[in-house]
């Protein structure tokens, strides 16, 4: 599966060249495989963009801009969208991609499955180890059941001490390798929010160069509507000059004639 990232790289506006920087950075820091489709220097991929953008998914004009964001020919969504994915730490699912084991977005989903199944997730200790307790069902850790359940997980315990270094060991790497992808997708998230603090006013610089541009295609259709009433005028003008020559030239021709 291909992320494909369609972008204008000679965008004018400040706000959308800043929402393709703040795509493209995280994508990175996530070291998610994507490919960058350029819209300004290609017209297929300006067409594919607004072809495969789905009806409810496009602005009021029809028109969507970039950054939009698909896997392979599926649509993930739009800059908004995707920052709101990244705000829920639900990127991956955002993509269509599984999360990678330890990451924040693979513990929630292990979480919400365990609770969908009527079981808590399990949550490893500081040691790697696992609470023999949350294998454990609640009509069991009440009464004579609860003590007995203790007692023989206390002789398993013992027993397995002498064999189970090494998984400890092994689980305790893992654990460490969790915690550095974790750790690295807080900088991405850091990364990023330091830069997000300015979008409202960027935004607000968008919004008055879209109104520019609104204004300026006003002012180019007015104009035209001018030129349009004044060619009509100008036809309207020869057709009569036309047709006085005409009566002009049947007048003398029968004052000859007579």
């Amino acid at each position: 599966m291909v992320i494909k990232v369609f972008l204008a790289s000679s965008s004018g506006s400040t706000a959308i060249k800043k929402k393709q920087q703040d795509v493209v950075g995280f994508l990175e820091a996530l070291k998610v495989d994507y490919t960058q489709l350029d819209i300004a220097c290609n017209e297929e991929n300006r067409m594919w963009m607004r072809q495969n953008v789905p009806v409810d998914k496009k602005p009021t004009n029809g028109i969507p801009l970039p950054p939009q964001i698909f896997n392979e020919d599926s649509y993930c969504g739009d800059y908004d969208t995707f920052f709101d994915a990244k705000e829920d730490n639900s990127v991956y699912a955002f993509l269509g991609l599984p999360p990678p084991p330890g990451s924040k977005e693979a513990e929630q989903a292990a979480k919400v499955l365990g609770v969908e199944n009527g079981t808590p997730a399990e949550e490893p200790k500081a040691d790697g180890s696992v609470d023999a307790s949350a294998e454990v069902p609640v009509e069991e850790r009440n009464g004579d059941a609860h003590g007995e359940e203790e007692q023989a997980a206390d002789e398993e315990e013992v027993e397995g001490e002498g064999e189970g270094g090494e998984e400890e060991d092994v689980a305790d790497e893992e654990t460490a390798g969790d915690e550095a992808l974790a750790e690295e997708e807080e900088e991405a998230v850091e990364e990023t929010d330091e830069a997000n603090a300015q979008e409202e006013d960027e935004q607000e610089e968008a919004d008055e160069d879209r109104e520019e541009e609104d204004l300026q295609s006003e002012e180019e259709e007015e104009l035209r509507q001018l030129e349009d009433e004044e060619a009509e005028v100008q036809e309207d003008e020869e057709e009569e000059e036309e047709e006085e020559e005409e009566e002009d030239m049947e007048e003398t021709q029968e004052e000859e004639a007579e």
